[in-house]
């Protein structure tokens, strides 16, 4: 897949993820979180009011450090797309 149709399909999933009005599980959400930071190069700290919630969100980010941001992208559109197709 070239690039742009990658950047193409990330934005499409991130955009199903935001518009989608039910809940999500919890693990979910901090594994798109991570993907997410990461495919969009934001190194910016986790910014919550809860300091557990923070915390998370750290070690969700220090588990995918090795991975590259195009990889992050594809990872994000699968977890999306899967949780969609399966619910989970």
């Amino acid at each position: 897949m070239n690039s742009e149709k990658l950047d193409i399909e990330f934005r499409d999933a991130v955009e199903r993820i935001n518009s989608y009005t039910g809940a999500f599980p919890a693990d979910l959400l901090l594994r798109l979180y991570a993907y997410y930071k990461k495919a969009t190069n934001d190194y910016s700290s986790p910014s919550g009011k809860k300091p557990i919630i923070n915390a998370f969100k750290t070690n969700a980010l220090f588990q995918i450090k090795s991975v590259t941001q195009d990889e992050a992208k594809r990872i994000y559109i699968d977890l999306v797309n899967n949780y969609f197709l399966y619910g989970k």
